[in-house]
């Protein structure tokens, strides 16, 4: 696996990425409605597109094929980590956030999913609190969650 940055050619195969993650991973947690309220598969390319290249963006690659991806912003926002379904759990979600984290020097933030949350509870994050956050009329819970930096995990 190699991690590189984010190129404006990923970004169709990062949204197709989001929508089978959210769909597959994310269906244990979270009803059909709220599945397809998060991830309606109609997105805006420009928007996505613009959004990762302001931010520090980065790709998971395994032989050739996008396994993941994930975003943080200049105030320690971790906006996006995705891991493509059938790589779940081989490590990329770490490999990516490692490198994430590396890249500010604040505390981060996340609002994380309901399926994410142990994965960020064992990276030293705190839930700060849990919100319902409205998409398309669809409620869904999340939580915000701290890593303060110098905190080892």
């Amino acid at each position: 696996m190699i991690i590189r940055t984010y190129r404006s050619t990923d970004c169709k195969e990062l949204t197709e990425l989001f929508y089978h993650t959210v769909h597959r991973v994310n269906a244990k947690d979270y009803t059909k409605e709220q599945l397809d309220a998060w991830a309606t598969g109609q997105v805006d390319l420009k928007k996505w597109d613009q959004s990762l290249q302001e931010h520090y963006s980065i790709v998971a690659v395994d032989d050739n094929v996008i396994t993941g991806f994930g975003d943080i912003d200049k105030t320690g926002y971790l906006d996006r980590l995705y891991v493509h379904s059938d790589y779940q759990g081989k490590g990329v979600a770490t490999a990516l956030c490692n490198q994430l984290e590396s890249a500010v020097q604040q505390n981060i933030v996340a609002h994380v999913s309901i399926t994410a949350r142990p994965f960020f509870e064992k990276r030293g994050y705190q839930a700060v609190r849990e919100q319902q956050v409205e998409r398309r009329g669809i409620f869904l819970t999340n939580f915000v969650m701290i890593k303060q930096k110098g905190w080892k995990t």
